[in-house]
């Protein structure tokens, strides 16, 4: 598919763009280079290479999930600026 100037120009109206000459001209050529690339990726001969999620053989490596003693409540509040009980204390914020 050819990208040509009036084609982006349709799509710049279409989107409420403005584009003064030097920009309609420079976007015309990338998104033609941009089409052509993804041309040349479309004829690659693909039907032996599985799909994949990665292309480097990668695994997870993840710790055990153990469950661990909670921070105490003391401890968690200490720095609070206010609190009220075993809980954060914050202004309302109603609207």
């Amino acid at each position: 598919m050819a990208i040509d100037k009036k084609t982006v120009e349709n799509v710049a109206h279409l989107a409420r763009i403005e584009l003064n000459p030097k920009e309609l001209d420079k976007l015309s050529h990338q998104l033609q280079d941009i089409l052509g690339f993804i041309d040349k990726l479309s004829r690659l001969d693909i039907s032996k290479t599985p799909p994949t999620s990665h292309i480097l053989l990668l695994s997870n490596i993840l710790r055990e999930d153990t469950p661990k003693p909670s921070l105490p409540v003391d401890k968690a509040l200490a720095n609070a600026p206010s609190r009220e009980a075993d809980f954060f204390s914050v202004p309302k914020v109603i609207e």
